[in-house]
């Protein structure tokens, strides 16, 4: 397959994936993100993850890999001296701190994946949502529901909504899939977003 749009929408070639290191939640997690690794390869899209080795960053670059994709991790340095990069990559980029490895992942992507996980997760992602409302970065961001694991979250964001700290437009930021073989149609299906956004990032 490719990753021509065709008549799917958008074209699709890099998706930037936030996801977990843990090996204790449940498998469920880790299946869903080695299905996501495997329909992003499958459909020619590299993958760009935090470059560990386990969990959920494991399965997702374990899922693409054995598809023929192409993942690029990326990872502080401190992170490698502890060895949990993890080592069959297409290409590994060590930076100085965490900051640098957002601002690297998410750049000239065409989209942004959140699977479930913890609060670097959510750091993450928030910081994409962030980024959206001013206009900084502009292209799809999915949630993928595993377990129904972001309800709350989303119901976090709709408060947000109706205590008047967000604009009701807000909600068009983000895309919740159940299955992570949904998340690229959601991105290539996702409602544009440019810099013009800016006018209403304050309200």
């Amino acid at each position: 397959m490719t990753n021509d749009s065709g008549s799917n929408g958008r074209a699709v070639r890099r998706v930037c994936v936030y996801c977990a290191s843990s090996s204790s939640s449940d498998p469920e997690y880790r299946t869903a993100a080695r299905t996501l690794g495997e329909t992003l390869a499958a459909n020619g899209v590299t993958v760009v993850y935090g470059g560990g080795a386990t969990g959920s960053m494991g399965a997702l670059a374990d899922g693409a890999l054995a598809r023929g994709g192409k993942v690029v991790g990326v990872i502080p340095h401190f992170m490698c001296d502890m060895e949990w990069a993890h080592k069959g990559l297409s290409e590994l980029i060590r930076v100085e701190d965490m900051h640098a490895r957002k601002r690297l992942m998410i750049d000239g992507v065409d989209g942004v994946v959140a699977l479930p996980g913890g609060s670097g997760t959510f750091e993450e992602l928030f910081e994409a949502i962030s980024l959206k409302r001013l206009g900084i970065y502009t292209n799809p961001i999915v949630l993928v529901n595993t377990r129904e694991f972001f309800d709350q979250c989303t119901k976090l964001l709709d408060l947000c909504v109706e205590e008047r700290f967000m604009d009701r437009r807000h909600l068009e930021m983000w895309t919740l899939v159940d299955r992570p073989e949904d998340a690229l149609e959601a991105i290539r299906r996702a409602v544009p977003w440019d810099p013009s956004a800016r006018r209403f990032a304050v309200i």
